[in-house]
């Protein structure tokens, strides 16, 4: 893990590149002091849960955080407000759709420890895009300053979809992070998402960060494709079953009220990489390998 800083100098042209049919923003202005994280992984995989862990660790760093939940099914800060929060999309339904009526208190609610989340939400399954929410979500955020008035933001983003408005985020983070088990699906998913991100790197000044290695006793398949590819794991958060009862709790790690070794172990893990993030992890410059390359890549020989 790496504690260098290294300062990341903006791009003039903002172009996605030739033939791309992605969601563009208005951009209004650079924020300048938060440090924007956009974390991106599998289905399932447990985003929500590194998202919201990281966000209290940060926070107990006394850095002022700000979650921003990226998927129409809302549930990426529930262990932080104890809730399903109204959605962005639930108000501006609420003013027919004026965005200019909504002020920050109408769809920012304050969770553990002072974490401030945002829920984008979506239409109805089937009936529009999740995405377009999602780039109207950072718009909004925008345009009331909530991403320059934070210290830390975390983009919690749907599943592996790195494209149209869930592609927003990356418009905007310094760094993006994949959540990654140490199977052959979310290493088969974190190899594109790479590639995605790579892609976007061209315009933007997001950066890959590295991986969090989640759900998994060891991480030599991980490993394996990290030599493979230049990327590198920054936490390894194992499959202990303390996680799953935070969830059935509603409770992230730093709440439970237990004493326990693995509990121990996973809010230091979390504490090791949000204070490694705030001090600036080394950009990489991976090199995704084709689909058929990851299938014959890992595995047992």
């Amino acid at each position: 893990m790496s504690n260098g800083s290294v300062p990341v100098s903006g791009i003039g042209h903002r172009g996605d590149g030739e033939g791309s049919a992605q969601v563009h923003m208005e951009l209004t202005g650079e924020m300048d002091r938060a440090l924007v994280l956009a974390v991106y992984g599998k289905g399932g995989i447990g985003k929500s849960t590194s998202s919201s862990n990281l966000s209290v660790a940060f926070s107990k760093l006394g850095k002022r955080v700000l979650q921003i939940g990226c998927d129409p099914k809302h549930d990426s800060t529930f262990t932080l407000t104890k809730r399903l929060v109204p959605t962005v999309i639930d108000s501006l339904e609420e003013v027919d759709f004026h965005a200019e009526e909504l002020r920050p208190e109408d769809y920012v609610y304050e969770g553990y420890n002072g974490v401030l989340c945002v829920e984008a939400g979506g239409p109805p399954a089937g009936t529009g895009c999740g995405g377009y929410v999602v780039g109207q979500t950072v718009k909004l955020l925008k345009q009331h300053h909530l991403l320059e008035d934070t210290d830390v933001v975390i983009f919690d983003v749907l599943g592996d979809v790195v494209c149209g408005g869930f592609a927003a985020p990356l418009q905007h983070a310094d760094r993006a992070l994949v959540v990654s088990a140490n199977d052959f699906d979310s290493i088969f998913a974190m190899n594109r998402i790479a590639g995605a991100i790579q892609a976007k790197a061209k315009y933007y000044k997001v950066r890959l960060g590295g991986v969090i290695a989640n759900r998994s006793e060891h991480t030599d398949q991980i490993e394996r494709f990290n030599e493979r590819t230049g990327m590198r794991t920054l936490a390894h958060v194992p499959n202990y079953d303390v996680v799953r009862r935070s969830r059935l709790q509603k409770s992230t790690l730093f709440e439970l009220d237990e004493d326990s070794d693995e509990l121990r172990r996973l809010q230091d893990e979390y504490l090791s990489l949000a204070a490694a993030l705030w001090n600036g992890v080394e950009p990489l410059d991976p090199t995704p390998i084709k689909d058929r390359e990851v299938f014959d890549l890992l595995g047992f020989d």
